[in-house]
């Protein structure tokens, strides 16, 4: 098992967790996990379907089950999903076995980003009912000071690469590319 640290990836929807996390994981030489992938995948249905018929608080509850799997193991590298950080007992934990890296992006660059994924609305089904950009700015506006108080530092993702960001996370870690 690595004896490093988790590297845990944070923030609101399309901030680019899931693609900074695979980058970061093939300059380290680490194992890559999307939590809301993993997720999904046990339960055999996407988000939309887990939150129709179990509600948020259903997909919260297998989203902080997934997350005490995955910080019982080492050296991983964990793309979470964008709510992670609503239950105190999720963000002990990640706290406690990893670096907490919060990505974060404006609302109209994340809105734009949702808009040009074909999946998001399986992946991302709406949290609030509200238009989207009124939506991200209202779960934004709560979710912040989650992020905050969770992370041990922040890498902002507007008009940057993945491979700038990967970067600007390695240097931030003091990680170096693998062997």
């Amino acid at each position: 098992m690595n004896p490093a640290p988790n590297l845990y990836l944070v923030g609101y929807r399309a901030t680019g967790k899931t693609s900074v996390g695979r980058a970061l994981a093939d300059v380290l030489g680490r194992d890559f996990v999307d939590a809301d992938a993993l997720l999904t995948a046990e339960a055999g249905e996407d988000v939309a379907g887990i939150v129709a018929r179990e509600g948020w608080e259903g997909f919260r509850d297998r989203e902080s089950a997934i997350l005490a799997r995955l910080s019982a193991s080492r050296g991983l590298v964990v793309a979470t999903g964008g709510g992670v950080v609503t239950r105190p007992q999720n963000v002990e934990m990640l706290r406690a076995t990893g670096i907490v890296v919060w990505l974060t992006a404006s609302p109209a660059v994340i809105a734009a980003r949702m808009g040009a994924d074909v999946k998001t609305a399986s992946l991302r089904p709406s949290l609030t009912g509200a238009d989207v950009l009124d939506e991200i700015r209202s779960v934004l506006s709560a979710r912040e000071p989650l992020y905050a108080g969770a992370a041990h530092f922040t890498v902002a993702t507007d008009g940057k690469s993945v491979a700038h960001i990967r970067d600007l996370v390695l240097k931030e870690t003091g990680e170096s590319h693998a062997g």
